[in-house]
């Protein structure tokens, strides 16, 4: 019907009785597309049609249709033979007079255009309808054959992960019975799943492994001695962190100092005005702004708590109840061993005034020795004059 339909579009174009013809309608580039598109949905509506013809199953139809297929081809040609000359036409003979301006579309001539589009759009619709009528005739027909075919026992689901664990299927149930019944729990012999029985026989393994390893061999230590370890690794560090800051010292481990570093440092300590001289003076004589401090003089050889290195350093850490207040939170140990050490000096600088000694103060006579390292390391004394 397309190859006829074609040949009708060309035969119906009107024979010129003089001058070359017209330009033909098919030169244009959109017409000849729109005319292939009509084509191919033809083709299409023709499938699709035999396609309703043989999923209907009715003689009556298949008569009806038979009929009506020469008379729809017909009627078709008829309709291009009408359409034609108005299409394709360009006017038979010249003329004197001024051609007049004609509109078009995309080169076409107006008409011919929207006659094409309309039967597009009409193949289109057809198409549509011929769709949904076979997707309903689908299914009728399904409904047909399941109404009347028995209705077979639905199989029970098994799928891949019930495969996997070896399950067996509900229908089964009766022959896995093992006769017990909790509440309407019944026991059922089911084997295990792989995944556990694997997951347990590596667990086994492991056990066996570490056994061997942890109480049998050795090889490696248990908790407990991981844990001692540790903290005995732990403490070797921070030991050796404090003493590479300086502040792995104390009142039993502190040593006097002799680096002049040392004394500097201890010396900035106790002169700034916020710290010593507010109670001792400047200087360490006990004398501040022209009267006597609350602090002892420091310049003499008189101590109530002490004279040597260590006692210094315990005095400056936790205080008195004399009014020294604890320095501890204010200095690091290696501060207030500077501290100390910086004190010692003042020992028999004879300031010009010094506050005199308190009445239980007791006089410290050190003996001192040779020193190793700029340190002070010999045995000391004190020797109490009554």
């Amino acid at each position: 019907m397309a190859l006829m339909t074609g040949l009708l579009l060309f035969a119906g174009q009107p024979v010129y009785a003089a001058g070359p013809p017209a330009p033909s309608a098919f030169s244009n580039p959109l017409a000849v597309t729109m005319v292939v598109l009509m084509i191919i949905l033809l083709v299409i509506i023709g499938i699709l049609a035999n396609i309703l013809l043989g999923t209907a199953d009715f003689n009556l139809r298949k008569r009806r249709n038979k009929n009506l297929k020469p008379g729809l081809t017909a009627a078709f040609m008829l309709l291009c033979l009408f359409i034609a000359p108005s299409v394709f036409a360009q006017g038979g003979t010249a003329t004197t007079t001024a051609p007049v301006a004609e509109k078009s579309i995309g080169g076409m001539d107006s008409s011919t255009f929207y006659i094409m589009a309309t039967i597009l759009f009409l193949e289109l619709f057809v198409i549509i309808a011929l769709l949904i009528n076979i997707k309903f005739l689908l299914k009728t027909e399904k409904e047909k054959i399941s109404a009347a075919e028995p209705a077979a026992e639905k199989k029970p689901s098994f799928n891949w992960w019930d495969k996997f664990n070896k399950l067996r299927p509900i229908n089964e149930e009766a022959d896995l019975d093992l006769g017990h019944d909790y509440d309407g729990i019944r026991e059922l012999d089911n084997r295990l799943p792989p995944w556990w029985l694997y997951g347990f026989y590596l667990c086994i393994v492991f056990a066996g492994i570490y056994l061997w390893r942890y109480h049998v061999s050795h090889t490696a230590p248990l908790s407990g001695e991981e844990y001692s370890r540790s903290v005995t690794l732990g403490d070797q560090r921070v030991a050796q962190y404090l003493k590479e800051k300086g502040d792995n010292v104390d009142e039993n481990t502190v040593v006097a100092s002799a680096d002049p570093k040392d004394l500097e440092a201890g010396k900035a300590i106790f002169t700034n005005p916020a710290n010593c001289p507010t109670c001792h003076g400047a200087d360490g004589s006990g004398w501040v702004n022209g009267n006597p401090g609350v602090g002892a003089n420091l310049t003499d050889n008189y101590y109530i708590y002490g004279g040597d290195i260590k006692s210094l350093f315990k005095t400056i850490k936790y205080g008195t109840a004399r009014g020294m207040k604890s320095w501890k939170d204010d200095l690091s140990a290696r501060q207030m061993a500077q501290v100390a050490s910086y004190v010692r000096t003042l020992r028999g600088t004879n300031p010009p005034k010094g506050k005199d000694h308190e009445p239980d103060a007791k006089l410290y006579v050190e003996e001192t020795g040779k020193s190793t390292a700029g340190a002070d390391t010999t045995a000391k004394k004190d020797t109490v004059i009554k």
